[in-house]
């Protein structure tokens, strides 16, 4: 069966800011965004939701138009990059970024979560999700964590804008 899965929306943040796991408001823009989304989804049977704002917004817009309930997932969250929630990119210390880049699965300068711990969550979601069509609303780290357990050819380097969605076929 086929996994939808599908980023939030543009957070209120600005460019270039490392924000993870931290819970965000929404730019504006939403509504004309989640427009879109609600004509071009195709059927679901199920919606699950990373617990941080940015996406149970849009879940429940996807939810209400569906008439179809929401699960919450702590796994479907983004990376815990610790130390760095918050910052700019630019201004995280160089050494730590190469210290992360040296070992990316599993070195977690920031004191955060390792990109291996994420990879644990994705796999346990895959493990326990629902038979049928079911849409994931999550983040886009979460996105290239999924696509790592894909024959995709290069998930890291993966990207998927706001507000866009990809059908996966993976089986249950």
């Amino acid at each position: 069966m086929s996994l939808i899965f599908l980023r939030h929306t543009r957070p209120d943040v600005p460019d270039g800011t490392c924000y993870g796991r931290t819970d965000i408001g929404l730019a504006p823009g939403f509504e004309e965004t989640a427009g879109h989304i609600l004509r071009t989804l195709p059927d679901i049977d199920h919606i699950v939701s990373s617990p941080l704002m940015r996406c149970r917004l849009l879940a429940n817009a996807v939810a209400t138009r569906r008439n179809l309930a929401v699960s919450i997932n702590d796994d479907l969250a983004e990376m815990d990059f610790g130390a760095w929630e918050n910052s700019s990119w630019n201004a995280i210390p160089r050494a730590e970024l190469d210290e992360w880049a040296k070992d990316f699965l599993h070195a977690r300068p920031h004191n955060g979560e390792s990109v291996a711990m994420l990879q644990i969550r994705v796999r346990r979601a895959l493990k326990n999700r629902s038979k049928g069509v079911t849409l994931w609303v999550s983040h886009g780290g979460l996105y290239r964590a999924l696509l790592a357990e894909t024959e995709h050819p290069d998930p890291w380097n993966a990207k998927i804008g706001f507000g866009e969605f990809d059908i996966l076929n993976i089986p249950n």
